[in-house]
């Protein structure tokens, strides 16, 4: 999963002893570790302190949010800074200790790993082996990537084939991304179905036959007994053996020692039922926990395997949509599916994107506009040059995110991995005291108490509980994801719903973000040239103002000849400057023009009037007067009301957040209906305000274009891009990143996450409260190996269908009403 940089200062040099060369140090390495404890700014100052004093260390990287400290440094013995981080108390868990040089990765695709059971029997067999420096398990894609130093991977696919792995190394001929396009395996065997049934119906036949009989220990009950367990349960003995010969206490252990007890203590047709019945079971949970691992995959099926390309002597030709290069030119016919992203160079056209922005509606496409692979082609034909090769599209790099974020803990799975490592062994050894004690201590029967003791086994492993967080948050990334709305990672899924302020840019957030000059107002002689000189000014910036002005510039002028400026320079959070013919002349907001010390009361009377229209107003001014000011004005979206509205609903309060004057973000924000609007703001000030907010509420989200807002974005709990299908930062970068200019996706969003929470807590209180009702019911002697069978894979199937529910797609904004309001108790501002 990728991880979201703090914005505290999270890196310390100290220098190298003076007596001491630099170029005889040992070379830099990386030493990254796990620390639960550490989750607030006061860990990090305690650790930075108590590291900052060893001179090996270069640099420290803090990840509070995964709890993860990556250190840099030239220490010949890294335990030592294990042992620092120690001895403040805090248990750190060495997730890599790369060198740097020569480390190599090897990813393998491993069919039978998809749950905790199979990562830990991994674990144990993969850390102990010299060279092997970091596991990545990604159980939801069944993929392990291991960073080593080895010669070669062989050594590491031996270790796990010993263990019963089916790990088939992936290679540059068969990339991870590319292997998703590929048809799945079935998860489960026709012979196994077949094999699975006949055992099933010979465990059935040895229980009638004992019923009918009385007789559970004639020859045909133990050889049809017999022959139902080696048929259906081979697998889950040699699975149990492999645990077991690992110190591991997983299902299959637990359920290998149940069914060998009870075919001790002669209960044949009990053992074999139960082996069917929990062979069958697991079967039903794998192809359920299938559907969760592939709900993304049908999005990379829509993109078509063939593209039609533009040969040389102007003949079109089809092509693999895989071989096809960047700038090459694509032809589309109407209906068909566009195979990679591209430019329109010829035609237009209407384009569903649906499966890469989540819009309801077709979106025009002229000469210039951008599409994506994946999505339909509607109405006219068109040609268009390719901008990214398949493996880079957008549409695989929004499945590349969703598939890490899947591979990512939650923090309420992180709770309950902890908690399953200590319940499983403490009912283990519960049962083993209930199978000793009361006949040795007692007298009583030894049988009824072995029995009850194989019924506590079976209930033991806490299977329901470990799969509910990953199935609840990989089904709600997966419907996020088809409704153009890419969350990286299942914390920023659990945290959505307690969002308490959102606050918002306003250029190209809450406004399209094209602004157009409405106003010209001469302020001194020289303001004729004054509109000219704002343009040669303006057309050396990218800011969407300077665009308005240079477009209303060559639409009023022809032809548009501008003059040549030289020595140009931006002024951050205030406008530009550069020499024209040898004079200084500077296009900016308010605040310039009162720092440069010429606002005289006509130009003051004059941007207050602008501003208070909610225009944003330049003024063009050489050093010494201003010459003239420019009105732009720039349209709210659509759905910013409507999505401003439902945010209110939802109990969140809104922030405006601009480097616009006040007065024009008061006018905006009333106009949409943002509680709050602060203006005149610099990068580093919207920054000071979301820190503010978090101090003060807790959970707080920021909207912006991913590039300019990047430091707020950063410190936000959740971080949100807008547009992000054609901004390769945005998509890279944000928390949440939304694929279109829909505001209203943040409601649907926050509501998917209170869906997610609602069922992650119905998930775990079912886990638990079969466990418990079974518990005692064992220890009462009213369950039998059959109920607790039915109550653990009941259990997990319960909790695997109603994850699943997230992935109806019944989630809209319409239901908003639907959660509980709250109120963040924010004053608003005027």
């Amino acid at each position: 999963m990728t991880s979201r940089p703090t914005n505290s200062c999270c890196s310390c040099s100290p220098t190298a002893a003076a007596n001491e060369p630099v170029d005889a140090l040992p070379s830099s390495q990386q030493l990254v570790m796990r620390i639960e404890k550490m989750d607030c700014p006061t860990e990090e100052g305690l650790i930075r302190k108590k590291l900052a004093s060893m001179p090996s260390i270069d640099r420290l990287d803090f990840n509070l949010m995964q709890r993860r400290l990556t250190v840099h440094h030239r220490s010949p013995d890294p335990e030592a800074i294990v042992g620092a981080v120690a001895s403040l108390g805090m248990d750190a868990i060495v997730e890599s200790k790369a060198s740097g040089a020569g480390e190599m990765q090897a990813v393998f695709s491993i069919q039978n790993m998809d749950c905790p059971t199979e990562e830990a029997l991994i674990r144990n067999k993969l850390s102990p082996i010299k060279g092997i420096t970091s596991l990545d398990f990604n159980l939801m894609q069944r993929k392990l990537t291991v960073n080593h130093t080895l010669d070669r991977p062989a050594t590491i696919q031996s270790a796990l084939e010993s263990i019963g792995m089916q790990a088939v190394l992936e290679t540059d001929d068969l990339p991870a991304d590319k292997a998703a396009t590929q048809e799945p395996l079935p998860i489960i065997s026709r012979k196994k179905w077949w094999m699975v049934s006949v055992g099933g119906v010979a465990a059935l036949i040895a229980e009638v036959i004992a019923w009918t009989t009385g007789n559970e220990n004639s020859w045909p009950v133990i050889a049809l007994a017999l022959f139902a367990i080696v048929i259906s349960g081979t697998e889950t003995y040699k699975k149990g053996w492999v645990a077991l010969s690992n110190r591991s206490l997983n299902i299959n252990a637990l359920m290998t020692i149940a069914v060998t007890g009870a075919i001790l203590i002669q209960q044949w047709p009990e053992a074999a039922m139960v082996m069917v019945l929990f062979t069958i079971a697991e079967m039903i949970e794998a192809l359920s926990l299938d559907r969760a691992r592939n709900a993304i995959r049908g999005l990379m099926a829509l993109t078509p395997d063939v593209a039609s390309i533009l040969q040389a002597d102007g003949s079109w030709q089809e092509m693999r949509a895989s071989s096809v290069k960047v700038g090459m030119t694509v032809r589309i016919a109407p209906g068909e599916r566009i195979p990679l992203d591209g430019q329109l160079t010829s035609g237009q056209s209407s384009v569903n994107q649906a499966p890469i922005t989540g819009e309801s509606m077709p979106v025009l496409k002229s000469v210039g506009d951008k599409v994506f692979a994946g999505t339909i082609n509607e109405t006219g034909s068109f040609d268009y040059r390719v901008s990214a090769a398949q493996t880079d599209s957008t549409l695989s790099r929004i499945i590349r995110a969703v598939e890490e974020a899947q591979g990512s803990k939650a923090p309420t799975q992180r709770f309950v991995d902890r908690f399953a490592s200590l319940y499983t062994p403490i009912v283990f050894f519960a049962a083993l005291a209930v199978a000793v004690v009361p006949a040795l201590a007692f007298g009583l029967p030894w049988m009824d108490w072995i029995y009850k003791a194989l019924v506590l086994l079976v209930i033991a492993c806490p299977c329901a509980l470990v799969i509910a967080t990953p199935v609840t948050v990989v089904s709600g990334l997966a419907a996020a994801a088809k409704a153009g709305i890419l969350i990286k990672g299942g914390v920023y899924l659990e945290q959505g719903h307690k969002l308490k302020v959102l606050a918002l840019d306003k250029t190209g957030t809450i406004t399209l973000g094209r602004p157009t000059v409405t106003d010209i107002f001469p302020l001194s002689a020289e303001s004729n040239s004054g509109l000219r000189l704002a343009a040669t000014l303006a057309s050396r910036s990218d800011h969407p103002v300077s665009t308005a002005v240079v477009t209303y510039w060559k639409a009023n002028n022809r032809p548009p000849d501008l003059a040549e400026v030289t020595d140009f320079e931006a002024i951050t959070g205030r406008g530009v400057k550069g020499r024209i013919a040898d004079q200084w002349y500077y296009l900016g907001n308010h605040r310039l023009v009162e720092e440069l010390g010429i606002c005289n009361t006509e130009t003051e009377a004059a941007l207050h009037n602008f501003e208070a229209d909610g225009k944003t107003a330049v003024v063009i001014c050489n050093e010494h007067t201003p010459l003239a000011i420019i009105a732009v004005a720039d349209t709210v979206r659509e759905t910013s009301r409507q999505a401003i509205a439902e945010l209110h609903a939802l109990g969140v309060r809104t922030l405006m957040l601009t480097g616009d004057n006040a007065l024009t973000a008061r006018a905006i924000a009333d106009n949409v209906g943002i509680d709050d609007a602060r203006g005149n703001l610099l990068p580093e000030d919207k920054l000071a305000v979301v820190s503010d907010a978090i101090e003060q509420h807790g959970t707080v989200g920021m909207v912006g274009d991913g590039i300019n807002d990047a430091p707020a974005l950063a410190k936000a709990s959740i971080g949100f891009a807008m547009g992000a299908a054609g901004t390769d930062t945005a998509l890279e970068t944000a928390d949440v990143a939304l694929m279109d200019d829909d505001l209203g996706k943040i409601p649907h969003f926050i509501q998917l996450s209170a869906k997610a929470a609602r069922i992650l807590r119905q998930n775990i209180v079912i886990a638990l409260s079969i466990k418990a009702v079974f518990l005692a019911l064992a220890l009462l002697g009213a369950a039998t190996l059959w109920m607790a069978v039915f109550a653990d894979m009941g259990a997990s199937l319960i909790v695997v269908f109603n994850g699943l529910r997230l992935l109806r797609g019944n989630v809209s904004v319409a239901d908003v009403n639907k959660l509980p309001r709250r109120s963040s108790g924010i004053p608003v501002k005027t």
